[in-house]
């Protein structure tokens, strides 16, 4: 084994994380944790994780669930378009795959949200193939290790990683190397102050050598930040919110959030006149804003105040959601936000109008 390798694995085996719940010979738990794990730190994860494989123990259980359901236990976790690709993945496996992860690499990466290091991972860790990662902390190790200039998400520095990654690919134990590397990155050689004394690399590391670590890898060239606005209806009648259905792409996608009002509308005639009902009061709420990757939302909600629908009044792409059960709806992590304080302090009754100044 090359010796960049063989310390890695001695480390992991020493001072690596163990014991995770997805550390199990078990494809279906390492591909769910693979997704989740994608942008997200495994602290946040492993509740989400422990919830999802008890209401989906399997992959047949999570391929037959409606996709609202699965949105349901992802809200929260954030870009949701792998919870929508998850359920996508769930029934391509079953009717392709006979209900089997295949452990060919290439083969696992044409599937929904599968990309090639992702493949590679859950193919390593399954099944033991001999398949290079090289996700976000990989990146980070192999830029600083080997001082390696250039934003990583070009196209040519990205070749370059993944050409060196492949060529430091131990023969056996590779399942402990690719743990070994995610460790390293997500436990040492962190984006903001690495523990380089800690670090096994430390004595051949080109970055601490040449004291580069705070410059690599290259950071993201600097753009300009979009700051969007919109305002949004919480109609409220009988203890209970009125909630749509966002299309499937786009932000929200296939989740459950609040009406979105024309900038120009007048909000009681917009909402009379799209549901029906018959508006009470309208006031302002306290606004507050989401930070997207690409853009800043800045959220201007108004509270209305609407007589009790008729039964049946709701239609396909819209609900009444009880205040007191939001958590079993599929809300954006900053809709939820909005809403809970609502429920918590009773702001609105079934007989009464909103509470005047609610603007906090």
């Amino acid at each position: 084994m090359n010796t960049f390798a063989e310390t890695l694995i001695a480390w992991q085996r020493e001072h690596g994380r163990h014991g995770l719940p997805w550390q199990v010979d078990d494809a279906y738990r390492v591909w769910l944790s693979e997704i989740m794990l994608q942008q997200t730190q495994v602290d946040t994860v492993l509740p989400y994780y422990a919830r999802f494989l008890a209401r989906f123990p399997d992959l047949p259980s999570l391929a037959a669930a409606p996709v609202e359901d699965v949105l349901t236990l992802w809200s929260g976790l954030g870009y949701y378009a792998r919870a929508r690709n998850l359920h996508k993945c769930a029934r391509a496996v079953m009717a392709q795959h006979g209900g089997r992860f295949p452990a060919d690499p290439a083969v696992l990466a044409e599937l929904p949200g599968i990309g090639r290091s992702t493949a590679a991972a859950i193919s390593a860790f399954s099944y033991g193939t001999r398949a290079a990662i090289l996700d976000g902390n990989v990146k980070r190790v192999l830029a600083r290790a080997f001082g390696i200039d250039g934003f990583p998400g070009t196209k040519p520095v990205e070749n370059r990683l993944w050409e060196l990654a492949e060529s430091l690919l131990p023969e056996r134990d590779v399942d402990i190397y690719t743990q070994a590397q995610m460790d390293l990155g997500a436990t040492v050689c962190t984006r903001g102050r690495p523990a380089c004394p800690r670090c096994p690399l430390a004595g051949r590391c080109v970055a601490l050598r040449d004291g580069r670590v705070g410059e690599l890898p290259t950071p993201r060239p600097k753009r300009e930040t979009r700051t969007r606005e919109g305002r949004f209806a919480v109609v409220l009648a009988d203890g209970a919110v009125l909630l749509e259905r966002r299309p499937p792409s786009g932000i929200w996608g296939g989740l459950l959030s609040l009406p979105e009002l024309p900038e120009d509308a007048d909000t009681a005639d917009w909402i009379a006149g799209r549901y029906g009902l018959q508006v009470r009061s309208v006031s302002p709420l306290g606004g507050l804003r989401h930070v997207f990757t690409h853009f800043t939302l800045e959220m201007r909600p108004e509270a209305v105040q609407v007589a009790p629908p008729p039964p049946g009044a709701a239609g396909s792409a819209h609900l009444w959601q009880p205040l007191d059960r939001l958590d079993e709806a599929a809300l954006p992590a900053p809709v939820r936000k909005l809403l809970e304080p609502l429920a918590a302090r009773d702001l609105f009754s079934p007989a009464g109008g909103a509470a005047a100044g609610t603007g906090g």
